[in-house]
């Protein structure tokens, strides 16, 4: 090849000082150079001999499907050019250019074996792949191109087709569209910038390291009811080509299912059963083009008349036609649907600034943890030489519009008035992984208070955090390493007995619950209320061994006044219930007993004038023990009653 060059260097350098005899030289002359000029052209090596050809075309990677190109007849000494670079998400491009002959699916098969047995002897993959690679292909990049673009370069021994794979790479593939830019004798491609031109080099033959198309078969069930007279199923991500089939048949009831499958745009591509006249609907669509966000209803018929309700059976294929027979494929592990994203959710709840026992309510301060990860949500880390993105309040929600996707927007769902958020950050790292976290300050609901054994009530508290998006799109979790109790609440009344975390879908929504039970602080109620009431009924009691009625008769009454006030102080804490508390039924007691105290104080009185002061003593004698025995009684039946096995 160098001779040749040297020769035709040589040969133009000649033709270049000669130039003028073209002027001059017989037209046998002329005619002569034109043809030799043709001749070296022909040559093999020759730069004049090739002519240029770019083609740029774009395409989406997900992880496991390679995109095969065939480049059909290829000359011998042409020099190829490929380029591929991420156009979204965090996809990091290979590229390599092979013998038509190669088998993609043993190429896959043994570069897992071999990076897998690597791994276990403890070698190093960045030194076994390079070795895998070049075993399989003529030439192969990863990232020579700009930042982790693939680039290379090779030219043509022998005539023939060519195979060119677009993958991901072996460390980190990602996932996300890109740009294949192949050339052909045009060098400018490695830089990324070619211009194409109308020369078809690679033809897309399929997506896949394997001939066979994705077969998948997914069944369900469900019910239609009239409060929910229909149901939908996003579908996962088609390939051109792909067909898809639907079977569904009642169950129960006298429902009569319509199928109806719909794009992006809520076009109707597809339906079964439109007109409500049978008890089953099936349909079937081949995919033109690569499609995205495709939803399949299934709805009762019909709008405008009596709707029909019951359970269903719903099979869906894709490039499984057994389907259709009644629904009676076998189910793979591959699925058809669009599996919801996996949200991790946590709280750590710092303080609680107060409960409001009247109004069933309380107020705490903290911070909301949400993890998820959304491949729509990658970015590709050249593009801002960063692993990861920060966003601060309602940046993230913008960030994630224009990445055409949703987020687990969610309510705080037991939350009074407004909520004061101190501070909103998503990170979002290049494979869509996000972190969110959220510290904000809340009034919530407390509609789960039972005072039924106030003051020794142990009380449920909860936040709860639901899910705005159908559990379709979002599944809340709650691993227990991202919730937590701080260890300074500020609440000096309530003591945190124990605290755990649920899970739960409400009316199809996830809902994640942080809960937690508590004791009150009981030196407050002992000092204040217990110890005063039990010396008032201690001093009640050293009055029996006077004498005089009289006197009885006015302490008992003050008695009763001081239970009257202790009961308005405990009404004025807690809420106009519907039921006794343990204290209504200790002070009820209280004030039964000084009743009839008094009316005991008054008889004895009377009596003492009307029959004599001995008869009255007799009957004295005995009250003397009856009032401490009656006060006994009663606190064991109230505690039995109470704190017993048929306690509320």
């Amino acid at each position: 090849m160098e001779k040749n060059n040297i020769k035709m260097e040589k040969i133009h350098n000649s033709m270049g000082s000669c130039l003028l005899c073209f002027l001059f030289a017989p037209r046998s002359f002329i005619l002569v150079l034109i043809v030799f000029a043709l001749f070296l052209q022909m040559m093999p090596g020759s730069g004049m001999a090739q002519e240029r050809a770019v083609q740029v075309s774009t395409g989406r990677f997900e992880p496991g499907k390679a995109h095969i190109y065939l480049m059909p007849e290829l000359k011998a000494g042409q020099t190829v050019y490929v380029y591929g670079a991420n156009r979204s998400g965090n996809f990091d491009p290979f590229v390599a250019l092979a013998n038509p002959e190669l088998d993609e699916a043993t190429l896959a098969e043994t570069f897992e074996q071999r990076v897998v047995k690597a791994r276990k002897e403890g070698r190093d993959p960045l030194i076994v792949v390079p070795k895998v690679a070049d075993e399989f292909f003529l030439a192969w990049d990863d990232d020579d191109g700009k930042g982790h673009a693939a680039a290379l370069e090779y030219t043509i021994a022998s005539d023939g087709d060519y195979k060119l794979l677009v993958g991901g790479s072996p460390f980190s593939p990602g996932q996300g569209e890109f740009t294949l830019t192949v050339g052909l004798n045009a060098p400018e491609v490695l830089e990324g910038i070619s211009q194409p031109t109308q020369d078809n080099i690679a033809m897309l033959i399929r997506v896949g390291m394997s001939d066979q198309a994705t077969f998948a078969v997914q069944e369900l069930t469900a019910n239609i009811t009239k409060k929910t007279p229909d149901r939908f199923y996003a579908l996962q991500d088609v390939e051109a080509g792909d067909s898809f089939y639907a079977y569904v048949e009642a169950a129960s009831g006298d429902l009569k299912p319509i199928l109806r499958l719909v794009d992006f745009g809520g076009k109707l591509v597809g339906s079964g059963n439109m007109g409500g006249t049978d008890t089953h609907a099936g349909l079937q669509y081949t995919f033109a083009e690569q499609g995205t966000d495709y939803l399949l209803w299934v709805e009762s018929c019909c709008e405008g008349k009596t709707l029909t309700t019951g359970a269903y059976r719903l099979q869906l294929g894709l490039n499984a036609p057994g389907v259709l027979e009644a629904g009676g494929a076998e189910a793979t592990v591959p699925k058809v649907l669009e599996e919801p994203i996996e949200v991790k959710v946590g709280i750590q709840m710092d303080q609680i600034t107060g409960v409001d026992q009247k109004a069933e309510n309380f107020g705490v301060v903290s911070t909301l943890r949400m993890e998820w990860r959304d491949r729509k949500l990658a970015f590709n880390p050249d593009s801002c030489n960063c692993r990861f993105k920060t966003f601060h309040g309602n940046s993230f929600a913008q960030f994630a519009t224009a990445n055409h996707t949703i987020w687990p927007e969610y309510m705080l769902f037991n939350q009074q008035g407004r909520r004061a958020t101190h501070n909103l950050t998503a990170v979002v790292f290049s494979d869509g992984n996000v972190i969110l976290i959220e510290r904000f300050s809340v009034t919530l609901q407390a509609p789960d208070f039972n005072f039924t054994k106030f003051p020794f009530d142990t009380q449920k508290f909860f936040i709860r955090v639901r899910s705005v998006f159908p559990d379709k799109f979002f599944v809340f979790s709650n691993p227990e390493e991202l919730s937590s109790v701080g260890t300074q609440l500020g609440e000096e009344e309530w003591v945190i007995k124990e605290w755990s975390t649920e899970v739960e879908t409400i009316e199809g929504n996830s809902q994640y619950s942080f809960r937690f039970l508590s004791n009150r602080h009981l030196t407050f109620y002992v000092v204040r209320f217990f110890a005063p009431v039990l010396i008032i009924i201690l001093v009640s009691w050293f009055t029996f061994f006077l004498k005089d009625y009289g006197k009885r008769v006015d302490v008992a009454s003050a008695n009763l006044l001081i239970f009257i006030a202790f009961n308005f102080t405990i009404s004025n804490s807690l809420p106009r219930l519907g039921y006794l508390t343990l204290m209504d039924v200790i002070l009820v007691s209280t004030f039964i007993i000084t009743a009839l105290v008094v009316m005991l104080n008054v008889w004895l009185k009377r009596m003492e004038v009307t029959r004599g002061e001995s008869t009255a003593n007799n009957i004295d004698k005995y009250s003397i023990w009856l009032y401490p025995l009656l006060y006994l009684a009663g606190f064991v039946i109230i505690g039995y009653l109470f704190a017993g096995p048929g306690g509320p």
